[in-house]
């Protein structure tokens, strides 16, 4: 519940078809002008008033707005609904190819224009192209949509771009040139190794490592997380190993931590003690800046030198390869219901130090069995966040 509304996930299978009833009044446009020059091309951005205000309605137009057009098979929507009806709504759509999200459609009731709904929805898509790591968050709008315009530069978005014959020939004419605006996740520089602290936890970090982990990973792989609530039975677990753990820390803020524990791969009566870590995890703010890398990269040789052969994960197949893993068919190894998979990888700790290792991979026990009603009761320890559903999220 966020300011007295809740936002839902609009399922395809229900919503597919729906009409979004998008119109507006406004006094006012930004007037665009384009002059060809001989070394090339003028172009001015103004606002300007109507001699007389001018309304779009949604029956004007030959095809309505619609959620889940066919022509966008990655959509996904969210809405605000009051007696099972929208009174808000907006709709995403990835561009794999340049790795942006596009919002396709975003309305919000007239009854319920200026209570927060449309900044919360596009809060949602920012989240979105957070969580999947995309490089732009993209819309577009009209020149003579000036509330919409003004609402997307306060959420922090700029003009990328125009197409001033996308309705139709002669938009320019009437001031309803196509807007492309985007928005830019922000990034921070990589950082240095200097500048963070890699040490073991200590109990005063506890609940602060906790913090961090479950926003690391709230609504990534599912609705919520559960792996902040593992970290907290992790540290009680007969197999987990504190002395190759770590936690790495930034002006005495923990932005990011690594949790080794024992696992095992077994051959018939053959069995191997070998490695896993889980969570590896930083803070959202500062993913993208190296942290895990260096994290791993601190933590491996301790590994190594206390004798194991290698590390087995369920991890990012678009990460973890740039270290080094490989998928785990390549050391004759499977999971225990014995599948192979991208996500399922492992490193060599020391050049040859697999061979022989084969058979199925099997995890500590305390990676099984995590009672959702207890993780519901851990999570209820922490200021509350919003569960949401994202297309990217793991199913099943």
């Amino acid at each position: 519940m966020e300011n007295g509304f809740e936002i839902v996930h609009l399922p395809k299978e229900d919503w597919k078809g729906w009409i979004v009833p998008i119109g507006y009044t406004t006094a006012e446009y930004y007037d665009v002008e384009m002059e060809e020059r001989p070394q090339g091309f003028s172009v001015s951005i103004g606002k300007k008033r109507f001699s007389a205000p001018v309304t779009h309605s949604p029956e004007e137009y030959d095809f309505p707005d619609k959620l889940y057009e066919d022509f966008r098979p990655g959509a996904c929507a969210w809405g605000v609904l009051e007696e099972g009806k929208p009174v808000a709504v907006i709709e995403t759509e990835p561009e794999e190819w340049s790795n942006r999200l596009r919002v396709t459609e975003l309305w919000v009731s007239p009854a319920r224009q200026k209570q927060g709904l449309g900044r919360a929805l596009m809060d949602v898509a920012k989240e979105q192209a957070r969580l999947e790591r995309r490089r732009a968050l993209m819309l577009e709008t009209q020149s003579c949509n000036v509330n919409a315009v003004d609402f997307y530069l306060h959420q922090g978005f700029t003009l990328i771009g125009l197409d001033t014959c996308c309705y139709q020939n002669n938009d320019l004419q009437r001031k309803e040139v196509r807007l492309e605006m985007g928005w830019f996740p922000k990034r921070r520089g990589k950082l240095s190794r200097n500048e963070v602290e890699i040490r073991p936890e200590r109990p005063e970090n506890y609940r602060d490592v906790e913090r961090m982990t479950q926003l690391a990973f709230w609504n990534k792989y599912r609705m919520g997380c559960d792996e902040h609530y593992l970290v907290h039975r992790l540290r009680s677990s007969k197999d987990y190993l504190p002395e190759i753990s770590r936690i790495a820390v930034k002006d005495g803020e923990v932005i990011g931590a690594v949790f080794y524990s024992k696992s095992w791969v077994r051959e018939g009566e053959k069995s191997r003690e070998t490695l896993t870590f889980g969570p590896l995890c930083v803070s959202p703010k500062w993913q993208g800046c190296g942290v895990g890398e260096m994290l791993l990269r601190e933590t491996m040789p301790l590994a190594a030198a206390a004798g194991y052969p290698g590390i087995i994960i369920l991890g990012e197949p678009d990460y973890y390869p740039r270290l080094g893993f490989k998928t785990c068919d390549n050391f004759g190894i499977t999971t225990a219901d014995g599948r192979n998979f991208d996500a399922f990888m492992g490193i060599e700790l020391r050049p040859g130090s697999m061979r022989g290792v084969h058979g199925k991979f099997y995890e500590a026990e305390v990676f099984e069995g995590i009672s959702p009603a207890e993780a519901e009761a851990f999570n209820d320890e922490f200021p509350p966040l919003p569960k949401r559903y994202f297309p990217a999220q793991w199913k099943g």
